[in-house]
């Protein structure tokens, strides 16, 4: 395409193209049929092909000339859309945070962690979760402001980004009533007569926790392996096992579920970062985050 690409020009061959011919075109159009004519084939030469051919009294598109339609539809369909959609943001303005959240964080950190934003007027928050490899992707193009992970982003040589500690939460084991005596009657050893749930390898917590079990000479009988947290304490509240957690969720943890704590996992921390592309933050929602870590 030649930088004198025109889409005025693209409109009239829109125009054309609906309208099955130019004098039809150039009746809705309220011009005249040579200067329709003229801005189609001002078109066509600007992208180097034919996109109309005579057929009988009217004209029929090329398979360029099918191609281009296409993509007018698209380009005056977003066109339409646009005064509706920008007087809808100018009516309703938003404080507008988009966070991204390693999938291996418990959901229930997440909301503490952003506590701090959520009583900001009019904000707008948009989470994505996802491996930390994409979010760290789109927080370098600027689609994410800020990305909570449980661990700080690893190097790359390609991406600038920055690591800000936000805490961190000693683990403790909970169990669903069924369990809890037993689970208490000896802890940590009594760990080994109940089934238990814990985080997949992908949560860095579990080599710590795996660690730990090996110290106290606890030989789990695992009943089950969760990547998303939020399964992990959904089954363990059901009664599947006990399972490790956060003290800093403690009570939101005891509103969701129909467990008791068993214990501490003495030694065993999770910890949060908030990862920026700058070393500084400007995004003001994010600085709230840092302060209040």
């Amino acid at each position: 395409m030649s930088s004198a690409f025109n889409y005025r020009h693209l409109y009239y061959f829109w125009v054309v193209a609906k309208e099955g011919s130019m004098s039809n075109a150039a009746a809705r159009l309220d011009m005249a049929v040579q200067t329709v004519s003229a801005q189609v084939r001002e078109l066509e030469r600007d992208l180097g092909c034919e996109l109309l051919r005579p057929a009988g009294r009217g004209l029929a598109l090329t398979e360029a000339g099918i191609v281009a339609l296409r993509q007018a539809e698209q380009v005056f369909q977003l066109g339409a859309a646009l005064p509706d959609q920008v007087r809808a943001a100018a009516a309703a303005p938003a404080v507008r945070l988009a966070v991204g959240i390693a999938d291996a964080l418990p959901k229930l950190e997440v909301y503490r962690l952003l506590q701090p934003v959520l009583d900001v007027p009019d904000l707008r928050l948009l989470c994505h979760e996802g491996e930390m490899g994409d979010l760290l992707a789109e927080l370098a193009v600027h689609k994410l402001d800020v990305v909570l992970a449980d661990h700080p982003a690893p190097f790359h040589p390609h991406l600038k980004v920055h690591s800000h500690p936000l805490g961190t939460s000693q683990v403790a084991w909970y169990g669903a009533p069924q369990w809890w005596a037993l689970a208490s009657d000896g802890f940590p050893a009594s760990l080994q007569r109940v089934p238990m749930l814990l985080p997949t390898t992908h949560s860095v917590v579990r080599a710590h926790i795996d660690h730990w079990l090996a110290q106290h000479g606890v030989r789990p009988r695992i009943a089950g392996e969760f990547e998303d947290s939020a399964l992990l304490e959904t089954f363990g509240g059901a009664g599947l096992g006990v399972f490790p957690s956060a003290l800093a969720a403690h009570e939101h943890l005891l509103q969701r579920t129909p467990v008791k704590l068993i214990g501490a996992c003495e030694g065993v921390q999770e910890h949060y970062y908030a990862v920026s592309t700058e070393r500084k933050v400007a995004h003001p929602l994010v600085q709230r985050l840092l302060r209040r870590s």
